[in-house]
């Protein structure tokens, strides 16, 4: 006869891009719980997204662990990057130069023949 642990493990499934109400859901569906160091409010947040976790997706572990979600991007570790103008500025032409820029008078074309 074969023995079965009271606790078998579970695979930790991937929580990370999906908002704080669905990685709640498909923790429970495991037999796991959420823990987020970064929201003490974790059981209020709906539509916030999960960017981290730990363990990572696939990872055995026993049921009713906890799997640490974060809400928020750490220090320096990325987000929306940078968001100045470029410089320098694109090469002239394009648009720019086929069309007058607002509130200068319409240009004329001067055609010549030989």
């Amino acid at each position: 006869m074969r023995l079965v642990p009271e606790r078998a493990d579970v695979r930790v499934p991937r929580l990370v891009g999906l908002m704080a109400v669905d990685a709640r859901e498909a923790a429970r569906a495991q037999g796991l719980s959420l823990h987020a160091p970064d929201r003490p409010d974790l059981h209020l947040a709906v539509v916030d997204y999960v960017v981290r976790q730990y363990p990572q997706p696939g990872a055995h572990v026993p049921r009713e662990s906890q799997v640490y979600v974060w809400f928020d991007f750490g220090e320096g570790e990325g987000g929306g990057g940078i968001r100045e103008p470029r410089v320098p500025g694109p090469p002239r032409g394009g648009l720019r130069r086929e069309l007058a820029e607002p509130g200068e008078p319409p240009r004329r074309a001067v055609l010549s023949s030989p």
